[in-house]
Parts: C-alpha cells; structure tokens; sequence
C-alpha cells in the first residue's frame, strides 16, 4: 500500500511538472499575428483556397468576407474546393464570385480533406496559398498579414490559433476546457516545441505553392486523420520553419452550434491518435488526468493538498491565459458565463480526450453533426 502511494505521489508530481513546463515555456514565444503594414507588395500574389463539403449553410459569411477583402486588392482568387458535396455547396460558392473546384474521389490511401486542399492548390495561381475552413470569419487584413510574417520570419508553413465563437454556454463550457487540455500537453501557441509535438491548427494554413509542390503536398500526410498537425510534423523534420501563432485579432472561428456537437465533433480529433504513438497518448492521458479531474475531485472529497492547489491555480490562471481567445468573440452574457466556469468541465475533457487516444477508424472529412 505504501508503494502505491508513494507512485501515485511521483505521479501527481511528475504531472504538475510537465504541465508547468508547458506553461512557462512563453518566455520564448512568437508573438501574435498583426495587421498588415500597406507596403507589402507580394502579398498581392495569394490564392485563398476552401476546402468544403456540405457546406452550403455555414459558407456563405466566409465567402462574404473574402469577396470584401478581394476588393481591397490582398489576394487573387478565391477556389473552392467541392470535396463531394450532396447540397448546394458548389452554387453558392458560384454565387460570390469563387472559382469552385471539384475535388473528385481521392486517391487510394488519401482522406477527403488532405485531398481538396492538394487540389485546390494545383488549382491556385498566386505564389503564396491561403487556406481557410467553410467556418472562417477572416478580418479584413489576415491574408496579408499572415504572408507578411512569413515573408519577415520565414517561415515555411504557418498555421493560426483563432478566436473561438460559442453561440451557446454549453459549448463554451466545454468547448474551453477541452482547448485547455492542448495548452496542457503543447504550450500556448507561439511557444517552442520539439518535433514530435509540434503542434498545428488546419482551420488556417499560409505557405509557398511551390514549397508546397515540391515538397510532395499532402502525399505524405493523405492518411491521417489528424492531417494539418501530420503535415506541420513531417515538415519539421525536414529542417522547414513550422510556425503555430496567435491570430484572434483577425480571425474567428464558428466550429460548432452546440454543446454536443463539440462533444462528438472535436472529440474525433482531439485525442490525436493518428500522429502520436501509443506510449505519448498514454502518458498523456495520464497527465491530464492527474492535472485536470483529479484535484477538483479531491478538493470535493476533502482530500486535496498543497499539490492539488497548484493544479488548481495552474487551471484557473489558464483563464486568464485563453481570455483573448474566447470573450472577444464571445458576446452573450451566458456564453460568457460558461466560459468562466469551464475548469467545472475538466472531467468530462478529460474522458473526452481519453476516448480520443484510442485508435479509431479512418473517417472520410465531413462535418454531420
């Protein structure tokens, strides 16, 4: 028995320890993306690429903001990318002006999205690709200023943390509680991380069409179904500059409508079984287990101690920490309720991911719920 404590102790530790060390590691961090500056002239050659499939309720905001900032000259073209819809994704992208490509049936071995984004960008004419998912609300100056900062840091494949818009209080709760349990695993975005967990954000991607093309696009990465974090790993490897950065003053983000629609929806990712190994997922899972549930369920059985109440605060100062991106975006009274008291939520995110970093069944991209 007491062995069994004494592990369960250096587990709690060793818990604490790896997420402090995730949280500290800002005094290195990139900064946020900000608005373009007028004077640059390269910018003027992007090609926003959609990647969409049954979309045709939730686009048309997107494609809105696109067709006003293409007025203003900072981008090209706009291509969507059919990825096999069965409603009127296609026409109403017709409608707005963008040039709709159909993906076609992917090749053997590839998912849906990986597929209509190599597509869109075979398809693209501007030097520098943009991609944004149907549920985007791009400002007025992110394509510029995201090329901008690759240009000025040069990096190779960026992808942006957004603002989060949470219609209900439901997946407020939920939905921050969750994203928390990224920040405890790979640090805030902007912050270094080793190669193997690097970490990515599909909903906005920037690079190079040609370093794009010569690097084989999403050939080796078609098969995960966590596709943009494989895409950003197999980029580092090679000796690319990834960079994951802060973009909730120029884009947000409506992923879903409702409590169980970020449930079953980001918990099919969440977890990342398609590109950690077994061992990392476990560990994981264990880290947050210790971090997340447990000391508010020792806080309720009158068990906690000094460890407990420095996961406590490490959780509670992760509000402060993730503000930004949820109550700009987030403009009910209620929804911001549920923001503020998502650390009530870590059990039920923590059981999320646990189910998440279970090998699951390739899925065909698609949003049905």
């Amino acid at each position: 028995m007491k062995a069994l404590r004494a592990a369960f102790l250096i587990a709690r530790v060793a818990s604490l320890a790896a997420v402090l060390q995730a949280l500290t590691r800002g005094g290195r961090s990139s900064p946020p993306i900000e608005v373009a500056s007028s004077a640059t002239e390269t910018a003027r050659s992007i090609s926003v690429v959609v990647p969409a499939r049954n979309e045709s309720t939730r686009i048309g905001p997107l494609l809105d903001a696109l067709a006003e900032i293409r007025t203003s000259g900072s981008f090209s073209e706009v291509i969507v990318v059919d990825d096999g819809s069965t409603d009127d994704t296609a026409s109403v992208a017709r409608a707005t002006g963008a040039h709709v490509v159909s993906a076609g049936d992917p090749p053997a071995g590839w998912l849906g999205k990986p597929w209509a984004i190599q597509r869109g960008v075979e398809a693209a004419s501007g030097e520098w690709i943009v991609t944004l998912d149907a549920d985007a609300r791009p400002n007025l100056s992110l394509p510029r200023a995201a090329v901008d900062r690759c240009i000025v840091d040069r990096i190779d494949l960026l992808t942006l943390a957004p603002a989060i818009e949470c219609p209900t209080p439901g997946m407020a709760w939920l939905h921050t509680s969750m994203l928390t349990t990224l920040v405890y695993r790979f640090g805030r975005p902007g912050t270094p991380a080793p190669l193997h967990r690097q970490l990515a954000n599909g909903q906005c991607m920037v690079f190079r069409r040609d370093w794009f093309v010569d690097g084989g696009g999403f050939g080796a990465a078609c098969a995960a179904s966590e596709e943009d974090v494989a895409f950003a790993r197999l980029a580092a490897r090679r000796g690319d500059r990834v960079a994951f950065l802060e973009a909730t003053a120029l884009l947000s983000v409506r992923a879903y409508e409702s409590f169980v629609g970020t449930w079953v929806g980001w918990g099919r990712s969440i977890g990342l079984s398609s590109v950690t190994s077994p061992a990392q997922r476990f560990i994981d899972v264990a880290v947050l287990g210790c971090m997340m549930p447990l000391p508010w369920l020792r806080l309720l059985v009158r068990r906690s101690d000094v460890i407990d109440a420095v996961a406590i605060a490490c959780r509670l100062g992760t509000l402060a920490g993730t503000r930004s991106t949820y109550v700009r975006s987030t403009t009910t009274r209620a929804a911001r309720a549920g923001y503020w008291l998502s650390p009530l939520a870590d059990p039920l995110a923590w059981f999320v991911v646990a189910l998440g970093s279970l090998p699951m069944r390739r899925k065909r991209r698609g949003r049905e719920t």
